[in-house]
């Protein structure tokens, strides 16, 4: 499906991709609602409410990846928060087995991440996949998330690559979508990022449910 002998950087995204997406949507769609209307002594349903409008305001910013930005909005520790239900973070199947053997290639592995610096360092203390890599970038560092098309020319600024000889996998459509009108040679989508939802159709971009798909055709 994809040809390796013209790529020479993979790309990575992690929440989704490379993690089972369910922490995030625990956390943030059900710990956090809960954990806010129980402080502000609020029925469950009107905490939600209040929550989701406050995502929704900051939707596709840096602020709606901000863990300190929450913090303050939601006079919550996020960070706290997340070390208590950091046990619901899992990598997601085959992910170790392909990363080790990208490891041992001549390709260059980054992860690229939309996520806060304090997430990021927790999910690789839980998880320990920061050994594949030979860079870790969160968007942050270039205040811009991934879903513009700017980001990936700031980081190309900030770290030379050849756009046309790199992979992005990642399982944000969005995401996808700015990576290839900047000119990312090869995209590959995740169509299973939570595994306890269903599998998406996705039809503008490869795709694969898990990384056991990739590991044949490497």
């Amino acid at each position: 499906m994809l040809d390796w002998k013209n790529i020479d950087t993979v790309f990575f995204d992690m929440d989704g991709t490379l993690l089972d997406l369910y922490f995030d949507n625990h956390f943030w769609q059900e710990l956090i609602p809960g954990v806010y209307a129980e402080k502000n002594h609020l029925p469950e349903e009107e905490g939600r409410r209040i929550v989701q409008e406050k995502y929704r305001r900051v939707a596709g910013t840096m602020d709606w990846y901000c863990v300190d930005y929450w913090t303050r909005e939601l006079e919550l520790d996020i960070e706290a928060l997340k070390r208590q239900t950091a046990h619901f973070i899992e990598v997601h199947p085959h992910v170790r087995e392909f990363l080790e053997k990208l490891h041992h290639s001549d390709k260059k592995i980054w992860l690229v991440t939309n996520a806060h610096r304090k997430s990021l360092w927790l999910k690789m203390e839980m998880t320990a996949l920061d050994s594949y890599f030979d860079d870790i970038i969160s968007s942050h560092d270039y205040k811009i998330p991934k879903e513009n098309k700017d980001f990936w020319e700031r980081l190309r600024q900030a770290k030379p690559y050849e756009p046309a000889r790199t992979l992005l996998v990642e399982d944000s459509l969005p995401v996808l979508g700015s990576a290839h009108e900047y000119g990312i040679g090869h995209l590959l989508a995740i169509t299973r990022p939570d595994s306890r939802q269903g599998i998406r159709q996705v039809d503008n971009y490869p795709a694969v449910e898990n990384f056991k798909d990739l590991m044949t055709g490497f």
